[in-house]
């Protein structure tokens, strides 16, 4: 008897948690869809301060193309590649999702890409995912990866 009465407090106890637990992992999506906006947003403008603040130190960054970069070597990419006036990169979201587990987010989703590189324009689309982490009160991103679309 004691152990159904332990039994049913629990999954009381379960239940009442989960409303809470979904509220928090909703704030937690939307607040990640918005630092992903940033980094769009400031990567287009070429904003290597509002990135460095966005990205952990100890960030892995993969590219398109398989190469992997420091978070250091981003951010002077950044710097050394802002296009001229009228080269404007545009990054368009076409699908987004944001999976919460504890201190942890995973977005994932594809983006269509143009602009000009090396002189040359370019357009494609990629498959991202990013992974967040909330380190000392704030969310970081630690790691990333884009995989074009050849379809």
């Amino acid at each position: 008897m004691k152990c159904a009465g332990i039994l049913i407090a629990l999954l009381c106890a379960t239940a009442l948690s989960a409303p809470a637990q979904d509220a928090s992992d909703s704030a937690t999506q939307s607040k990640i869809i918005a630092m992903e906006g940033a980094w769009n947003q400031a990567y287009k403008s070429g904003d290597a301060k509002a990135l460095d603040a966005l990205l952990d130190n100890a960030i892995v960054l993969v590219n398109d193309d398989g190469s992997v970069q420091t978070k250091v070597e981003f951010l002077a990419g950044v710097k050394s590649s802002h296009p001229q006036a009228g080269q404007e990169q545009q990054v368009a979201p076409e699908s987004f999702s944001v999976h919460v587990f504890g201190n942890t987010a995973i977005a994932t989703g594809i983006f269509r890409a143009k602009g000009v590189e090396g002189g040359k324009a370019y357009s494609r689309r990629e498959r991202f995912i990013d992974t967040w982490v909330e380190k000392g009160g704030r969310w970081v991103c630690v790691a990333t990866d884009a995989t074009p679309i050849l379809h």
